[in-house]
């Protein structure tokens, strides 16, 4: 599997060369979220403004309110917990085109509850006219930019920065509304999103080899969600749905299945792997994937407590599973 470093970080300063309307804002984490080489490729559209989020969200409503386009770039516990008054009041009351970049979603930290964003899905889609995307691997991030750029509003994005797989073709961008159909199948529906995604590769790919039929989708629109695309094969799946993401269970991706189905009338059994009410502590993520019951070997295990069945998987199995570019086009030959 390919791994690419600062993918955003390059991305940006090509695609902002022609757009001088995007002025990007940093709260003193220039380096941390990847717009040092924005800073050096264009300073004067570069602009600084401190540990003060609150008043980075208040000028960069005020810069869209002049017809530019402020990129907020920051972590995203400081986008919705630290500065959520202006986030609302300022930003998504006016819906002004403010792109809100958070870094570090989830337990993408080490720094414990106080710099981990595990509700910030929950709190932010309950605004309204904000929509919310969320980068699962580098082709997403490479292809996310325009997308953000033609939604209309203010746009949260939970963004990955390091070192990232590429787990999808490069080939076939990111689409607002478009959930990734990864593998077809008849006994489990499973949506994973962010970096739960790769996780949930391996563990499909472990369980499929013992005969395990899942239909999983990558979900990177969580607002508005594409319900319509899904609803045929939550309805046809066997044993129900699984959910896996990088937040709390309450107000994230498994809410947004359950109300879907829900107003759809589909009535399935459904599994929330992910934060279980509770905040993080700080570990490597990792560890904490593996503490809170949202990695490949969780997935494995809620599986076989639904079916009743023992795949004899084991983690050092899951470690050994090669993950392979996946395409948009699945047929069930190819599994």
């Amino acid at each position: 599997m390919e791994i690419l470093s600062r993918v955003h970080a390059k991305n940006l300063v090509e695609w902002a060369k022609n757009r001088p309307e995007t002025l990007v804002l940093s709260a003193d984490l220039t380096s941390s979220t990847e717009i040092d080489l924005f800073r050096a490729a264009y300073p004067s559209r570069f602009i600084s403004c401190g540990i003060a989020e609150q008043n980075m969200l208040s000028v960069a409503a005020g810069l869209a309110r002049e017809g530019f386009v402020p990129l907020i770039h920051t972590f995203a516990v400081f986008i919705y917990r630290r500065a959520f008054d202006q986030l609302a009041m300022s930003i998504a009351y006016s819906n002004l085109p403010v792109k809100l970049f958070g870094f570090l979603p989830g337990i993408t930290t080490p720094g414990g509850a106080t710099h981990q964003a595990t509700d910030d899905i929950a709190v932010v889609r309950a605004l309204p006219n904000m929509t919310i995307f969320e980068a699962g691997d580098a082709t997403d991030v490479e292809s996310m930019l325009d997308p953000v750029m033609e939604t209309n509003g203010p746009v949260y994005i939970r963004m990955l920065r390091g070192e990232i797989p590429r787990l999808f073709d490069k080939n076939e961008p990111f689409k607002k509304g478009v959930n990734r159909l990864l593998s077809r199948g008849r006994d489990i529906t499973l949506f994973s999103s962010g970096i739960c995604t790769e996780e949930a590769l391996k563990a499909v790919k472990a369980m499929q080899a013992k005969g395990l039929s899942v239909e999983h989708y990558h979900v990177s629109t969580l607002k508005p969600f594409n319900s319509k695309q899904v609803m045929d094969s939550i309805a046809a799946s066997k044993y129900g749905v699984i959910t896996m993401e990088n937040h709390t269970v309450i107000g994230g991706l498994g809410t947004i299945i359950s109300e879907a189905m829900a107003q759809a009338g589909v009535c399935k059994k459904i599994h929330k792997l992910g934060l279980q009410d509770k905040f993080g502590h700080g570990a490597s993520r990792e560890y904490l994937m593996k503490e809170y019951g949202f990695d490949a070997m969780a997935l494995v295990s809620k599986v076989e407590e639904i079916t009743g069945q023992k795949f004899g998987i084991s983690g050092e199995d899951l470690k050994t599973v090669k993950i392979e570019i996946m395409h948009k086009d699945i047929k069930a030959e190819d599994l």
